[in-house]
């Protein structure tokens, strides 16, 4: 068997699988670059929107909730709680942690101004806008 499959018979499948796979990585690049204009939502980052990122990276969210699928699993989904819940829900929720319910997890108390909380519902309510390809599944998250 080893007199029929020759060493350069094995480099040129090498390389030629290579060359295969770098051209087809360039080719799902150059249609990720061209796809995601129409599904980042990108026209739609303001400065509040921006300054409600800054409010969730602080106050390290990520830590507990995902966004659309990343982050820690143990706090909900936020990356359609705006279209779940609303603006004002959201405010009415962050003001009103911790609720002190026993037997429930509880969220801190960032004590955010209204200015704040306007800035991080702009920032979900963005973040619920992005074609997501219907991500996640459950409307719940």
């Amino acid at each position: 068997m080893s007199g029929i499959f020759t060493k350069s018979m094995a480099r040129n499948i090498f390389y030629g699988g290579t060359v295969f796979f770098f051209l087809l990585f360039l080719a799902l690049t150059y249609d990720t670059e061209r796809e995601l204009p129409n599904r980042d939502n990108r026209a739609a980052i303001t400065p509040e929107v921006a300054a409600g990122k800054h409010i969730w990276e602080t106050r390290n969210c990520l830590g507990c909730h995902t966004l659309l699928g990343e982050g820690a699993y143990f706090a909900p989904e936020l990356g359609n709680v705006y279209t779940r819940r609303g603006g004002d829900f959201i405010k009415g929720w962050m003001q009103a942690m911790p609720t002190g319910a026993p037997g429930r997890r509880q969220m801190p108390q960032f004590n955010l101004t209204d200015e704040e909380l306007d800035q991080l519902v702009a920032f979900l309510k963005y973040t619920s806008e992005i074609n997501t390809a219907n991500w996640p599944p459950n409307i719940e998250g």
